[in-house]
């Protein structure tokens, strides 16, 4: 049986339409960045208000992805 190693990393990342729009961006950057994300969390979710309007939904994110070697 193979065994792997994996790692998490928490990032921050932010959308002016949704909690869903934020998710995926986070995704999408942190799939350029790091090899071999198979999954994540949502830690934490925020709405940003100014004059009493929702501006922007901030996730932070846990991401797991699989070291190489």
């Amino acid at each position: 049986m193979k065994s792997s190693v994996a790692k998490i990393v928490e990032l921050s990342s932010q959308s002016d339409k949704s909690f869903e729009d934020a998710i995926k961006n986070g995704i999408s950057r942190a799939n350029k960045t790091l090899q071999g994300v198979t999954g994540a969390w949502v830690k934490s979710m925020k709405v940003m208000v100014e004059d009493g309007k929702i501006r922007g939904y901030r996730v932070t994110l846990k991401v797991t992805f699989v070291l190489k070697g």
